[in-house]
């Protein structure tokens, strides 16, 4: 429950720093079969997917460090069930990981990886 807790608390802050960078918040917690994208946001034209990342402290890596392979692979699947529910296939689009390192430090990576072509 705290975990839970921690992840909502660390989703609405980067929801409140998105939105002061000038991003309008689109959709929260968006789930497919495939998984969740914390945020949806939108960058002028464009479509972000947000991954918020927790972590008390850079031991073992850091939240960052914590998107790995798997989940990449997740969320790029479920962003493009999103694109294709809501007929947004030629909508440019990113995926964004917004981490915090316990309760002071944010680091906001646009771009963090792209989806492979099919």
């Amino acid at each position: 429950m705290k975990r839970l807790l921690r992840g909502r608390h660390s989703e609405h802050r980067a929801l409140r720093f998105l939105e002061r960078h000038g991003l309008r918040h689109v959709a929260s917690n968006y789930r497919s079969r495939h998984g969740e994208i914390d945020l949806i946001m939108r960058d002028g034209d464009t479509l972000v997917f947000v991954e918020v990342r927790y972590r008390r402290s850079r031991r073992y890596g850091g939240a960052a460090a914590s998107v790995d392979g798997r989940k990449i692979h997740r969320l790029v699947r479920t962003g493009q069930a999103y694109l294709q529910q809501h007929d947004l296939l030629h909508t440019p689009c990113r995926f964004d990981v917004v981490a915090f390192e316990g309760d002071e430090q944010i680091e906001w990576i646009q771009n963090a990886f792209e989806a492979p072509t099919p």
